[in-house]
């Protein structure tokens, strides 16, 4: 399959990075009342082949969500397990005064419920930038080795490239990390950005 990306657009696809990372950074501040920022540190279209061997080994939780809209495809919100931990007492700590009481099921459905707002803030931020809507459906949690959650996802789609975001999110107070990957389908996204109109300089 071969795509061309016409170059006065690769730009754009920038912007729609940085704008959907401004979407998860705005709703993450009022989540946790403190100010925070997401930033994208690399764009590029990368083989999914190629995707493990640029991933940190170690294991992450977080949820895969589908886009029932163009461009359809998946976003992925992933986060350390030390992370995740402080993800389940933000999200927790007006149910319950005792973290130690908190079960497996419930620390589950705060990781969930947290990803799904991330994602919906990465999502919002496309569909203003595309001028269009774009339905999600309900997050899956996920749990395994970040390189297999990735690629697993990235192969969904059947392509053999992927466009892979590499972002930090910084919550200064409460140190959260997290990492987000966009998987759209590679023929829409392509046909979308070149649509674009270009404003001349």
């Amino acid at each position: 399959m071969t795509m061309m990306v016409d170059i006065r657009k690769l730009s754009f696809i920038n912007e729609m990075a940085k704008v959907g990372t401004n979407g998860v950074a705005d709703n993450m501040s009022k989540l946790t009342g403190e100010d925070s920022q997401m930033e994208v540190t690399k764009t590029n279209f990368i083989d999914v082949d190629d995707i493990e061997s640029q991933l940190d080994a170690g294991k992450r939780v977080g949820v895969r969500v589908r886009l029932l809209d163009p461009p359809h495809g998946h976003i992925l919100i992933l986060f350390p397990e030390a992370s995740a931990k402080k993800i389940t007492a933000i999200m927790l700590r007006d149910v319950v005064d005792d973290m130690g009481d908190v079960s497996g099921k419930m620390a589950r459905s705060a990781v969930e419920e947290m990803g799904n707002m991330m994602a919906s803030g990465f999502i919002d931020g496309w569909a203003d930038v595309l001028g269009r809507a774009i339905d999600i459906a309900a997050p899956q949690l996920v749990y395994a080795p970040t390189g297999e959650i990735v690629t697993r996802t990235a192969s969904l789609g059947g392509d053999d490239l992927a466009l892979f975001f590499d972002s930090d999110l910084s919550v200064p107070s409460y140190q959260i990390e997290a990492e987000i990957y966009a998987f759209p389908d590679l023929e829409e996204f392509v046909e979308m950005v070149n649509g674009i109109e270009v404003q001349p300089a």
